[in-house]
């Protein structure tokens, strides 16, 4: 794990992603999850890339079930890029980073 990744819950999911003043990507995994443990590299790799201008926080479903409900998440891993506090982007499924990559971009 990566210093550049934090790891949020539903009491703390407010202040760091939806207060953020830079854009946020929220990778939503479960510790039993494959795929998530496949795209953990990429975003790791994204998270240190991109360190002074993205935050990358990962949020266990399975822990943190209020915010996961809120948004919806219907299966992991899924990626979302919040930007002013609100959902830019939703990714799901295990892509590969260059994939990623160019769909949070644009907000960077």
């Amino acid at each position: 794990m990566t210093e550049n990744i934090v790891h949020v819950t539903d009491e703390d999911f407010e202040n760091i992603v939806l207060k953020s003043n830079i854009p946020v990507l929220v990778d939503f995994w479960a510790v039993w999850c494959g795929p998530c443990r496949m795209i953990a590299p990429a975003v790791e790799n994204l998270a240190n890339q991109y360190k002074d201008r993205l935050r990358v926080v990962k949020l266990n479903v399975d822990e943190n079930r209020s915010v996961s409900s809120q948004y919806g998440i219907m299966s992991i891993p899924t990626l979302l890029l919040f930007k002013d506090g609100e959902v830019k982007e939703t990714i799901v499924g295990a892509l590969p980073q260059p994939k990623i990559e160019e769909k949070i971009k644009a907000y960077l």
